[in-house]
């Protein structure tokens, strides 16, 4: 398996940038992972990268999006940071991501059982976890104030909190960049957010 070249990235509809991720997650929950050449694959992108996505997910150990999407080196642009939450900083990597190195898609991931937000929800505090926590209050709000959770994909409060979450950096994203809002409007990409259930690797789209 090669890696993407320049051509080979621009020629894809943003649609078709998700595709590739849920086949990628679809080959990672049956053990069907693409034979890659590691070392092959540091020669093909020294001289540049043309990866395909840009994907904020959380820190958490069990959630790297190169090993769920069954993507090699050059593939996608991953931001970790605890909880998945927005700030200026992860957007203006996702504005560099997409406005200049020419990513076709965005993608908010959250999981099951994330300490992040279970940290919102017991409203811990402790040093810089402090603010960073607070970000996650909105989401942790909009849940406690709903009356009818019978729709809801996930039984577990925090697992609600996570997937709510997902759907407020959503909303932020175009909101505080005039940039990923235009590249929205153009169809020049495509913005979606994500549940991996860390108990069977499968990630759901919305």
């Amino acid at each position: 398996m090669t890696t993407l070249s320049k051509d080979m990235r621009n020629s894809l509809t943003p649609q078709q940038a998700v595709s590739l991720l849920q086949e990628g997650n679809q080959r990672f929950v049956n053990n069907l992972k693409i034979n890659r050449n590691l070392l092959s694959q540091i020669n093909e992108t020294s001289e540049g990268q043309y990866p395909f996505a840009f994907i904020l997910s959380c820190i958490d150990s069990r959630t790297s999006a190169e090993l769920i999407f069954d993507q090699g080196l050059g593939d996608i642009f991953s931001c970790r940071i605890a909880g998945n939450i927005l700030n200026d900083d992860i957007l203006g990597s996702m504005e560099f991501a997409c406005g200049v190195a020419g990513a076709k898609l965005v993608m908010v991931l959250g999981h099951t059982e994330c300490g992040a937000i279970k940290g919102a929800c017991d409203h811990v505090e402790m040093g810089h976890l402090t603010k960073l926590l607070k970000k996650i209050k909105p989401a942790v709000k909009i849940t406690t104030k709903k009356k009818d959770h019978s729709h809801d994909k996930f039984v577990n409060f925090t697992d609600q909190v996570s997937e709510q979450n997902v759907l407020e950096v959503m909303k932020k994203i175009p909101k505080k960049s005039k940039i990923i809002r235009n590249l929205i409007k153009k169809k020049n990409i495509i913005l979606v957010g994500g549940m991996y259930d860390i108990s069977n690797g499968i990630v759901e789209f919305y």
